[in-house]
């Protein structure tokens, strides 16, 4: 199974340089898309819901201060599979062109988000989980 990083590193050399947060919603919907469509996850990092968004803990360590990524020194983007590369292509090609706001805020209308920070007023930190169920339950019925 590919790393985070991997997923990372690949959305990097198809994309581009991005912002951090852009980059973890797009390894977010890489993680989303992979559950419905190969019926696995395409890495094996948890997702987190943050009160900015779904997060990847290990991936913001890496680039924590970074506004910026241009490259993901730890991942290798050959380790993904050709179906793993056609998700995250799709993904991509669907969500690549949206600013990092516009995804974050698509995150916050989408149940997995919203029902990781039950409880939770806006704004509030949290750190639950947001489970490989919750995405293929929500995204498998898109």
């Amino acid at each position: 199974m590919a790393s985070v990083f991997d997923v990372s590193a690949y959305i990097l050399k198809k994309h581009g340089p991005m912002s951090a947060m852009k980059l973890q919603k797009l390894v977010y919907y890489s993680q989303a898309w992979a559950v419905v469509w190969d019926e696995k996850p395409i890495f094996s990092e948890k997702i987190r819901a943050w009160a900015n968004g779904p997060v990847v803990t290990e991936l913001f360590a890496e680039h924590k201060g970074e506004f910026y990524v241009k490259a993901e020194p730890r991942g290798d983007h050959k380790a993904l599979t050709r179906f793993e590369k056609e998700t995250v292509d799709a993904v991509l090609k669907h969500y690549g062109d949206k600013t990092a706001h516009w995804l974050s805020a698509l995150s916050h209308r989408e149940t997995p988000w919203i029902s990781a920070r039950a409880g939770l007023s806006d704004g509030e930190r949290g750190n639950s989980e947001i489970t490989i169920g919750s995405l293929a339950d929500y995204y498998g019925n898109i």
